[in-house]
């Protein structure tokens, strides 16, 4: 059983935790995490999702994702997910998510990193991804289209481009 810790509408620990899966009662929150790393050239790591995926089998993905178990922060589950699903380690000290997006069952934090990464040096966590590749917005854009990337709204995936470029490196 995977359990999260519960927060308010305003993210503060109500003290409580919850199987991961289950349906929350009023007021009570749990806590996502999303990195976005894109290489120096300005192109996002994307994965496909495995077919054994409940939401969104097969489907292609930001970097990485997943939830935040009790107990952990926010930076702690993304450097988990990050070390589970690519098998490398991940050094987030200091930094803080780039965006949080607010969603119906809570916050989903996302982390956006520039570096640049040998995809030859990846382990992927087969039970959650079987592909990993680079991808320019204009192909996940097209992914969207064709249904095979998670329909994130594209006005969003577009301001996770636009946000890399706080790091010092344009994306044209």
């Amino acid at each position: 059983m995977e359990l999260v810790d519960l927060y308010d509408e305003n993210r503060v620990p109500l003290g409580r935790t919850a199987e991961r899966r289950e349906p929350k009662g009023p007021g009570e929150y749990r806590m996502v995490v999303h990195v976005c790393l894109f290489d120096r050239r300005g192109r996002l790591l994307i994965q496909q999702r495995t077919a054994e995926k409940t939401i969104w089998p097969r489907l292609w993905d930001v970097s990485v994702g997943g939830g935040v178990d009790a107990g952990e922060t926010s930076r702690q589950g993304a450097e988990r997910e990050f070390r589970e699903e690519l098998g490398i380690p991940l050094d987030l000290s200091g930094i803080r998510p780039s965006v949080t997006v607010n969603f119906g069952g809570g916050f989903d934090d996302f982390y956006i990193l520039v570096r640049d990464l040998d995809l030859d040096a990846l382990v992927l966590q087969r039970e959650e991804v079987c592909a990993v590749r680079w991808a320019e917005l204009h192909e996940i854009l097209e992914m969207v289209d064709s249904g095979s990337f998670i329909p994130y709204p594209k006005s969003f995936l577009c301001f996770l481009f636009d946000m890399r470029e706080q790091f010092g490196f344009p994306t044209k």
